[in-house]
């Protein structure tokens, strides 16, 4: 059940959930009295809905937000100029006049205030301590508080962070906090979750946060927080080993606890059949902890474009009466574009191999009304986990830019892989090859161990071998085999590059596969790694209206801008 019209109605009826756009502030001003609005739980479910309306929007998870991760090793944009946008942001030549990355400042910042409103307001309704309902909202507000803030230090590193709502202008502007406490905020903010939310079943939609989701969460931030990031004075570096062992540990914690819990695990109709239901619009609960619902609806700033802008190419049908067309595709822009070694380093029994690369385009016959399929040269693969020709014949049309492609944030493959990782870097190797195993099989590849790790990933290690990955020794070997099945699993889903990121490796990554794919041969299509800066390209710039609109960042920006 799609919930985002919803989502789109109530932020409409709240006009607290307006904030300014005059100024990228990271407390965006209100004009509703907390204290008379949260007065019953169908207020309270509104606030939530307001915070769901920021992060559905076509210019937030519905688009922009396909850039900030990419490119990677996997993946990067066919256009290669300067476009203030998108491809500048991929291609790691963003500077802090992007539009793009101004406008998901700001998504990012109005979903944290709403969140913020939202968790003061319910927490403080008389009867909190004693509804479990409201104690439920109030848990789906924490998480995602923690979500967004999890964006923002992904992306920014140290940020203003506020966690209180206020309408007086003179604390509109926060310093930056250090990325340390807004990760114990996040954690905090989970754990509650957790306690206040119920689990998923088979009745729940994934489109709603659960327990489970608050859980899956808390492992990625973890494990994230156990790796490698940009600091203020331009160099990379990770937790003590004492601290990360504790993380791990907090990881593999949180990993039995989904597990004991029984309901989620890997969609029955299979790793294709999951991503085809999800773009016709069929939901799994099991498999996908948590998804940002997408509804387009013609003039609303909302929509999706998954499976339009990453996905494969779809000709627009022309010459046709506006009656008939319905009855036919429309268009996809088909942005992104796959770094073609990658195909090979699949077995070929391996499924995910063909729902991941797309080697084919649609192309339109005007004189026999029709979309025809060609195949395309290796430098041209598509993106293909999402696709308009598995959308709902129905939603073809209903907007030539826009499908309804929800995007899924938590996904429980990813979860077993953290989980191996977590094993792995606790001593317990067995439990490591046991998890990826059972991720590699679903798929229809081979299991794998130490003893086959070499015939397992033969290919890859003799076309590509990531020499940056030590694999001597068998905890090694774990971590390269998760180098591997994190991008035959995961690839295009916005985590492989804070993989590399956390890894220590994105740079090295990127110079590999740069120096090495086909595409590069002839003209520079993938010019990642060549921009890519050291000490600076780790993270994005802070826009420049927030540098010179907030007096408590002192004007200074992150590394290198």
């Amino acid at each position: 059940m799609k919930i985002s019209g919803k989502y789109i109605l109530i932020a409409l009826a709240l006009p607290f959930l307006t904030s300014c756009n005059d100024i990228l502030d990271e407390h965006p001003q209100g004009s509703y009295d907390e204290s008379v609005f949260f007065d019953s739980q169908e207020h309270a479910e509104m606030a939530i809905y307001g915070i769901l309306s920021s992060l559905s929007e076509n210019t937030h998870y519905g688009w922009y937000e396909m850039a900030t991760p990419a490119s990677d090793d996997t993946y990067f944009t066919s256009r290669t100029y300067n476009d203030n946008g998108i491809h500048d942001i991929v291609h790691y030549t963003a500077t802090s006049t992007n539009t793009v990355l101004e406008k998901l400042w700001q998504l990012k910042y109005e979903a944290l205030d709403r969140a913020n409103r939202a968790i003061a307001g319910i927490e403080g309704m008389a009867n909190f301590s004693s509804d479990s309902n409201l104690r439920a909202l109030a848990g789906e507000a924490r998480f995602l508080r923690a979500f967004v803030a999890f964006d923002l230090v992904k992306a920014w590193g140290d940020v203003p962070f506020p966690t209180e709502s206020t309408d007086e202008y003179s604390q509109a502007f926060l310093p930056r906090t250090g990325r340390e406490s807004i990760y114990d905020c996040i954690v905090t903010d989970l754990e509650l979750a957790a306690g206040y939310l119920s689990w998923a079943n088979a009745s729940t939609t994934p489109e709603r946060a659960t327990a489970g989701a608050a859980h899956a969460l808390l492992m990625r931030v973890l494990m994230q927080r156990a790796g490698y990031s940009l600091q203020a004075d331009g160099t990379l570096k990770r937790p003590s080993d004492s601290e990360r062992t504790k993380l791990f540990r907090a990881v593999t914690d949180n990993w039995e606890a989904i597990e004991a819990q029984g309901y989620h695990g890997f969609c029955t109709a299979g790793y294709d059949g999951f991503f085809k239901n999800l773009s016709y619009g069929t939901a799994d609960s099991k498999e996908s902890l948590w998804q940002i619902s997408m509804l387009q609806e013609q003039g609303r700033r909302n929509g999706s474009a998954w499976g339009i802008y990453n996905g494969p190419l779809v000709a627009e049908p022309t010459g046709i009466p506006s009656n008939e067309a319905s009855a036919y595709m429309g268009r996809t822009n088909a942005f992104f574009i796959v770094v073609p070694e990658w195909r090979d380093f699949y077995e070929d029994n391996d499924v995910r191999r063909d729902i991941n690369i797309c080697t084919y385009q649609y192309r339109w016959n005007a004189e026999t009304r029709e979309h025809t399929k060609s195949e395309r040269a290796n430098t041209g693969w598509y993106v293909g986990k999402w696709r308009r020709e598995w959308m709902n014949p129905a939603d073809w049309n209903k907007n030539i830019n826009y499908g309804d492609i929800d995007f899924v944030a938590l996904r429980y493959p990813d979860m077993a892989l953290l989980a191996a990782e977590a094993y792995n870097e606790l001593g317990e190797t067995s439990k490591a090859w046991t998890l990826i195993s059972s991720v590699r099989t679903r798929a229809g590849a081979s299991a794998v161990d130490a003893a086959s790790f070499a015939k397992v990933y033969a290919k890859p290690k003799a076309t590509r071998n990531p020499v940056f990955i030590d694999d001597a020794s068998e905890q090694g070997k774990v971590r390269q085999a998760l180098y591997f099945e994190r991008a035959f699993e995961l690839c295009f889903e916005g985590i492989r590059k804070y993989d590399l990121l956390r890894w220590g490796c994105l740079y090295d990554a990127l110079k590999l596969f740069g120096e090495n794919s086909v595409v590069n041969q002839k003209a520079l299509a993938y010019p990642g790694y060549k921009n890519f800066i050291p000490g600076c390209s780790e993270l994005q710039p802070i826009p420049l209206k927030e540098i010179q609109s907030n007096p408590a960042l002192n004007g200074i920006n992150n590394p290198g801008y």
